[in-house]
């Protein structure tokens, strides 16, 4: 049979029809559009033209379609739903991508090709990525000597090997680090549809009994605060934090060594660490500022931690053990706020959340609006479709929803793009948020958590970034901005999750249809910044465990990753011990496979202009078309096509302020609620 691949899809939107695609023919498609690729490239840089604008910088961005079309679907089907002939096919696949990346960035005659157009009298679009497409081939070695690029291209495929082997362990170890329980009484405190849940889980791993509990990607377990056992929160927390640690899956050591390598070869492209490479492509200015920024924020953030467990352990009776803390500070919640957040999935149902929430709320921003479609091919049969429109009623792009949990999944939630927006190429955005939701047992509805609620909000941010950008080049579209400038637009976008106008519109009781009283929104407010210090301290760990990876230098090796982890983190002020990381080095995905390595305090960076924007968007009358006309034309937009901090000061008309960052984190004075 034909590959459906190595042509243009006649689908609508050029979807690709995983209906008919399988792992060869990913695997043959990317073979295809690398020789295809090379081609092109090589034309480029042996055309014996006068190098200008159009010859070379636009070929470039031209080129490569058979790959970006292959890749970006494979990528998209992988992480989503990695079943065993995908992962058998993906080292080779990541190893082909990876020496593709290097052939492109490392070939003498196509660099200085590109250096040797005259861009003085370009402006706009046209400035902007000749300057970004040469810091990138700068950045990736393309001005190291021929003996140095042979050592980077070895380094970068020994990398390339070693994080693929990572994220097929972690799956494993997320798989088997899932808990059976052989008696229905271990699991009290859970709702029934959890339990029956748990029982679904258990028969599809293959359990003639019992009831399993699967695990997410972070430390925290969402069932800790609801099982009321101690015993049974001890066996799910210890199973999420000593993941990756011994076994066939165990992870530590090819973390320690991808840390390593990385150090070796930032020494290779001049630069002291990993970081200080990672740092110079990001909005902050250098790794002193990163570090100096984590530190100013971690006192607080710990003194508010300390605070709630003095809380917790009124409630306890004794010291507060880690896999107790979500349990007793739920129990705090109720006793103080009345607020029991268990019960609050009763009023979150996923489609209304979606539907009448995410959508809505869009569709009050932006006037844009959602029709979903049944006739798209699915890689899964949970995956969803809707074509979304603007407010003239054009079509905008494609928007798929896969939001359950399965074991095939990688952990956590994230937005893809299947194609991009172009207008170079004339490509209209696809785009994907994957989620792990626990998949509810059948003929039960799909209830989410506050938390879950939050998350759908924040990657239909990112989605949103991706339908609406308008620019030329696929290279500086969308979402393709520095690492600590991408979650901002997803976080903005979470503050409509329990805006007032949008709140009632999706929180109703699943069995009584009846509204969320305005009583337990009111408690949500009082109690914003209960858990704040437990929450701060978890992801500042994260970023400063990150960081230390990243900062090695060139020979520092780490022969004990469980006990580098304990010393840097002390070190640093913190208190892992009773606030553990939010991932740990056996199961951190964001570093070791996800592309934010060096990069994970970017959620706190990005947040100062998140606090900034949600203050702008209050002062201006909040969820109105006019706001979000502003928001959406000079920077979701914008994408690359400019600096980013420019287009946030010209949205905001003035650089962002931290004040609304510590407000927001109960950090002001490390005051607690």
């Amino acid at each position: 049979m034909h590959n459906p691949l190595l042509q243009l899809s006649t689908l609508p939107f050029e979807f690709p029809d995983y209906s008919a695609l399988n792992a060869s023919y990913y695997l043959d498609a990317v073979r295809q559009g690398v020789d295809e690729h090379l081609v092109e490239l090589k034309a480029i840089a042996q055309d014996v033209r006068p190098a200008d604008f159009t010859n070379t910088f636009e070929a470039l961005e031209r080129s490569g379609q058979l790959l970006r079309r292959a890749v970006m679907a494979y990528w998209t089907v992988f992480s989503a739903h990695g079943t065993e002939d995908l992962r058998e096919i993906d080292p080779e696949i990541q190893s082909m991508v990876s020496g593709h990346q290097d052939a492109i960035h490392l070939d003498g005659d196509l660099y200085a090709r590109l250096a040797s157009v005259d861009a003085a009298q370009l402006a706009g679009e046209e400035a902007r990525l000749v300057s970004e497409t040469l810091r990138t081939f700068r950045a990736a070695g393309a001005e190291l000597e021929p003996e140095a690029k042979d050592k980077l291209r070895a380094l970068n495929s020994e990398i390339t090997d070693l994080s693929s082997e990572y994220s097929r362990k972690l799956l494993g170890s997320m798989n088997e680090s899932a808990v059976l329980f052989t008696d229905a009484a271990e699991l009290a405190g859970l709702g029934e549809g959890q339990v029956a849940a748990a029982a679904d889980a258990a028969r599809a791993a293959g359990h003639s009994d019992g009831y399993l509990l699967t695990l997410v990607l972070p430390t925290g377990q969402p069932l800790l605060e609801r099982l009321e056992l101690s015993e049974s929160r001890r066996r799910l927390f210890e199973a999420s934090v000593n993941r990756g640690q011994v076994g066939e899956n165990k992870n530590l050591e090819l973390g320690a060594q991808m840390a390593a390598l990385r150090a070796t070869r930032a020494a290779l492209l001049g630069f002291a660490t990993h970081a200080d490479v990672v740092l110079q492509e990001a909005t902050a200015p250098d790794l002193a500022a990163v570090q100096a920024r984590l530190a100013e924020l971690i006192p607080a953030a710990v003194a508010n931690a300390r605070a709630e467990a003095v809380e917790l352990e009124k409630i306890s009776g004794s010291p507060i053990q880690p896999w107790d803390w979500a349990y007793y500070s739920a129990a705090v919640a109720r006793e103080r706020y009345t607020l029991d957040r268990g019960s609050l999935r009763e009023y979150f149902e996923l489609d209304a959340v979606l539907e009448h929430g995410v959508f809505s709320a869009a569709g009050r921003l932006y006037g844009i609006s959602f029709t979903e479609r049944f006739d798209f091919p699915k890689y899964h049969p949970d995956v969803r479709t809707w074509e979304v429109f603007n407010e003239d009623g054009s079509t905008l792009g494609l928007f798929l929803g896969d939001f359950f949990a399965r074991p095939t999944k990688a952990g956590g939630a994230w937005m893809n793009s299947i194609r991009e927006s172009s207008s170079l190429l004339e490509e209209r955005p696809v785009v994907t948020n994957t989620l792990n939701i626990p998949k509810p047992a059948a003929g039960e509805p799909a209830l989410v958590s506050l938390d879950e609620v939050n998350t759908l909000f924040h990657e239909f941010g990112h989605a949103l970034h991706g339908l609406f950008s308008a620019g030329i080049y696929p290279s500086l579209s969308g979402t393709s901005v520095p690492r600590d400038f991408v979650e901002y637009p997803s976080q903005v976008n979470e503050m409509w999750a329990l805006h007032p106008e949008v709140l009632p519109g999706y929180a109703r009781h699943t069995r009584t249809g009846e509204q969320m009283p305005a009583s337990i929104v009111e408690t949500l407010e009082a109690a914003a910044l209960w858990g704040e210090g437990f929450s701060t301290t978890e992801y500042l760990t994260a970023a400063v465990l990150d960081l230390a990876w990243h900062s090695l230098g060139d020979g520092e090796t780490i022969d004990d990753p469980l006990a580098f982890e304990q010393r840097v983190l002390t070190e640093a002020g913190l208190i892992p011990e009773m606030v553990p990381s939010r991932y740990r080095t056996g199961y951190f995905k964001h570093i070791f496979d996800g592309g934010y390595s060096a990069g994970y305090y970017s959620y706190i960076w990005s947040e100062v202009l998140d606090a900034d924007t949600v203050e702008w968007f209050t002062e201006n009358g909040g969820l109105t078309r006019e706001n979000g006309e502003r928001f959406r034309t000079e920077l979701l937009s914008r994408g690359n096509t400019r600096d980013p901090l420019q287009s946030y000061e010209i949205f905001r008309g003035a650089p962002a302020r931290i004040e609304p960052l510590l407000k927001r984190r109960g950090l002001e004075r490390g005051k607690t609620a």
